[in-house]
């Protein structure tokens, strides 16, 4: 497959800026593998499509507040640093991007908060964009972080053209969010809501967990046309043993398996044995999915509508088929359904 096969035109109106007003009745489409048959339901209407003992893997990363603004030392210029990761407890170093780049160089101090209460100094360049730094806090680590996270604000993702809101605190992280250490939401899983889980427990639907950071990679641009020549960001995954076994109890039943969104679905396609069953894994993964591809442990999955020449897109391609995908994009953008982060959803069912 080429990049240039993953080209549709979205019109900017169509990208959601904002969620829905209640997470479960987002619009779903439904799209059966087997007959290429397309259905209009709400989000919370998914119950319908599973029963007893069917099991559904979330990724329960954690969103954290990784975009924040500074000033430069003398000049006051303002920046904006989008936190990564962090490097060392110890010494409070940080892998950032900083935008504009060109401004900052080893050795300048970024001041930040309304009174410049936290400071901190470029240590290292790693890339055009990148920098090391060095945060000047003495205090201890928990008290560090927090004071860290309350200068930050939700790192909604470029297509979303708005400053964060209060709301994005709340909407933009999954509500089973459990482990931090993401930098942009898990969107299938933003449709589920507490109600909507509660009801799924009720009808004896088990949930499996599993953890990928999702980071940055997701959005990166594509520059090959041969994807094959594509390199995806190394993103941390973590999947357990009582994952393990829910998942493969499913299997071995013949029940259904549902991935909730494209990281999810490379966590678990990353850790499959060779037997088809779940294996536990910690460590990184840059696990890179497109056409043609043969999936081992999930028969449906849950997924946004994504953005065209996107890694997402290319993945859901493979899971449901180029032809049928693309199809059911067309429809979706003639039935006026919302793309991108906030947008509604699509599950894709085997059988």
């Amino acid at each position: 497959m080429k990049l240039s096969q993953f080209k549709f035109k979205l019109p900017e109106e169509k990208i959601a800026l904002y969620p829905a007003k209640y997470r479960d009745e987002s619009r779903l489409m439904v799209v059966h593998k087997s007959t290429g048959a397309i259905e209009h339901i709400l989000f919370k209407d998914i119950l319908n499509y599973f029963d007893d003992k069917d099991t559904f893997i979330f990724n329960d990363t954690k969103v954290f507040p990784a975009r924040l603004y500074g000033n430069k030392e003398k000049t006051g210029a303002r920046i904006e640093v989008f936190l990564l990761r962090e490097l060392n407890e110890e010494f409070r170093l940080w892998d950032v991007l900083v935008d504009p780049a060109r401004k900052i160089r080893i050795g300048n101090k970024l001041y930040f908060g309304d009174d410049d209460s936290m400071v901190a100094e470029v240590i290292d360049n790693t890339t055009s964009r990148g920098r090391t730094l060095r945060f000047l806090y003495d205090g201890p680590h928990d008290e560090f972080k927090k004071a860290l996270y309350a200068l930050g604000e939700p790192p909604l993702p470029p297509c979303i053209h708005r400053e964060a809101e209060p709301e994005d605190e709340e909407r933009f992280q999954t509500i089973y969010a459990k482990n931090e250490g993401a930098v942009t939401v898990p969107a299938a899983g933003l449709h589920f809501s507490r109600e909507l889980m509660k009801r799924m427990e009720i009808k004896g639907i088990d949930f499996s967990f599993i953890t990928m950071h999702a980071g940055l990679g997701n959005f990166r641009d594509i520059d090959v046309e041969d994807l094959t020549k594509h390199k995806m960001d190394s993103e941390q995954m973590i999947i357990n043993a009582e994952a393990c076994r829910l998942v493969n109890s499913a299997k071995d039943r013949g029940n259904n398996v549902c991935a909730v969104g494209t990281t999810t679905m490379r966590a678990i396609e990353t850790a499959v044995g060779t037997d088809g069953h779940l294996k536990e894994f910690e460590g990184w993964t840059n696990k890179f999915i497109f056409p043609p591809y043969d999936f081992s442990v999930a028969n449906s999955m849950v997924t946004n509508f994504h953005l065209p020449f996107s890694t997402m897109l290319m993945l859901v391609a493979a899971y449901g088929g180029y032809d049928l995908i693309m199809e059911a994009y067309d429809v979706a953008l003639k039935e006026d359904y919302r793309f991108g982060t906030y947008g509604d959803a699509m599950l894709i069912l085997d059988k």
